[in-house]
């Protein structure tokens, strides 16, 4: 069965969606400290935060980048001190990379600077009303990234 075209109301909505999460995002960057690490950097770190320790081959197919490339950005996490690297405890000849007590503070810390700024602006700019319609709005958005 061919699929029809968008409406153009889909189309407004994508393009303005994009644009706001670009422009959520860089104030998300603004409004906390990255100190200095690169966006590929805080991926990985976050990654590991979020699913727990893993194989340098697993982390580089998650983050869809060459191994050669993670080598690189856990160099960068390990010299830091923000993650730790050890033998794998079933499979010597293995490396699982973890996330270190001062990695972990730093996403925790970036995560919280995040939320804080947009818990204030949210609740600054709107209403009980308006809020109300954006977690509609949101609860609609949620069903977009299953299948």
């Amino acid at each position: 069965m061919p699929r029809t075209a968008p409406t153009p109301q889909a189309l407004r909505a994508a393009g303005e969606l994009r644009s706001l999460v670009g422009r959520l995002r860089r104030r998300f960057l603004e409004a906390s400290d990255n100190q200095g690490l690169t966006p590929s950097q805080t991926s990985l770190l976050n990654r590991l935060v979020k699913h727990g320790p893993s194989s340098p081959g697993a982390l580089a197919a998650a983050e869809r980048v060459r191994p050669q490339s993670l080598g690189a950005t856990l160099a960068v996490l390990t010299e830091r001190g923000l993650v730790r690297r050890a033998p794998d405890p079933h499979d010597g000849r293995r490396l699982v990379v973890s996330v270190s007590e001062s990695g972990r503070a730093l996403v925790t810390g970036r995560r919280e600077a995040g939320d804080e700024w947009l818990t204030r602006a949210l609740d600054e700019a709107l209403t009980p009303d308006q809020l109300e319609t954006v977690l509609d709005a949101l609860a609609l958005l949620d069903g977009l990234e299953e299948p």
